[in-house]
């Protein structure tokens, strides 16, 4: 099982300590990029998948490195609305 696979299958079981790289990590291999307005973009920050057009908005975490339970929700509907998941 690849990192991939681990890190699907860690966020489908809703945990505590996703973190906010990780969440970078697994959109990327999904083809999303990050997509700031510049430096003042602000802990907000949205990805785009360049191959359906599709957006996610998250909000960067500070000072924690988790994710907010919300927030995995939030992923996880987007990522199996997609097909991902």
């Amino acid at each position: 099982m690849g990192q991939k696979e681990k890190l699907a299958l860690k966020l489908r079981s809703h945990p505590k300590t996703f973190t906010f790289d990780e969440a970078v990590t697994l959109l990327s291999y999904y083809g999303y990029v990050q997509e700031n307005k510049g430096k003042t973009s602000g802990s907000r920050v949205r990805f785009l998948n360049s191959k359906t057009g599709a957006r996610i908005s998250l909000h960067k975490p500070h000072p924690r490195k988790e994710l907010l339970d919300y927030q995995i929700g939030q992923l996880v509907d987007h990522l199996s609305e997609e097909g991902y998941l």
